[in-house]
């Protein structure tokens, strides 16, 4: 199972239900889908997921079909070969760590992923000690903080 638990989607989601409704529309899907690196069009959402919103069983079985769509996709392996969606996935990846790495010296320390994650609503002062249990959780060289490599095994193993 992904490191994103029940608890951290039911963060997740009633952080995207900005109107308390119990419904994620498609619009906000789309925002938090876009932020981790994840394209698609509102058509295609709507086209996919057959509605204009999620309630929040709905939405976990969407994170699931995405999870799963992606190891179907990646193939599961490390020793793949090389193609275009590989290229596209660690230029993401590449993209993505970009964003968490406010400073720019390589690394992703656990106040650069809280403030990132304070920026996307996906983090608050209640659940801080996280940012520092997903760096430990990664950091191989336990030097504190992510570089590049830790932080594509971090994503990699969150969306299988």
């Amino acid at each position: 199972m992904s490191p994103l638990g029940t608890r951290d989607l039911r963060r997740i989601f009633e952080n995207l239900d900005k109107n308390g409704d119990g419904q994620v529309n498609l619009e906000e899907l789309n925002w938090l889908l876009e932020k981790i690196g994840i394209h698609y069009s509102v058509n295609e959402l709507e086209s996919s997921i057959g509605k204009s919103s999620l309630d929040f069983d709905e939405f976990l079985y969407f994170y699931d079909s995405i999870s799963s769509e992606e190891t179907m996709r990646t193939g599961g392996s490390e020793s793949r070969e090389s193609n275009e969606g590989d290229v596209d996935q660690e230029t993401d990846l590449a993209k993505a760590f970009k964003v968490f790495d406010l400073n720019n010296d390589g690394f992703i320390s656990w106040d650069e992923l809280q403030s990132v994650l304070s920026k996307l609503e996906l983090w608050d002062k209640r659940s801080g000690g996280d940012c520092n249990s997903m760096i430990r959780a990664y950091d191989t060289n336990n030097d504190g903080k992510l570089d590049f490599e830790e932080f594509k095994s971090m994503m990699l193993f969150t969306i299988s």
